[in-house]
């Protein structure tokens, strides 16, 4: 039986900061990746390469920090939470929601 590899989708708008390396970072509610996977990147419908993820970090939302904001591709975290209000919804991104601060490297193209 062959093993399906485990894929990060992103929106379409984000697939220019991603081949250009200025997205390095993804932030989910939730993950079944770890440290060490090879994974699939797909920007909308199209598979754009494969990436190693170098870190996984569990943050409540009032942690996160400018920092995280632009290695996630905005500009600051008031505009990063305003995207993941408008993904998962006002009623789930609280201060003490716990997200995941995953990191990955483009392997290919």
């Amino acid at each position: 039986m062959r093993s399906v590899r485990k894929t990060l989708v992103f929106k379409k708008e984000y697939g220019r900061s991603i081949i250009l390396g200025k997205k390095t970072t993804t932030i989910r509610l939730s993950s079944n990746v770890k440290k060490g996977d090879i994974v699939d990147v797909r920007v909308g419908d199209v598979h754009v390469g494969r990436a190693i993820i170098e870190s996984v970090t569990v943050k409540k939302v009032s942690e996160l920090t400018d920092s995280d904001a632009r290695d996630d591709g905005f500009r600051s975290k008031e505009d990063l939470l305003n995207e993941l209000r408008k993904i998962y919804g006002k009623q789930r991104i609280t201060d003490d929601t716990e997200v995941k601060l995953i990191k990955f490297r483009l392997l290919d193209l």
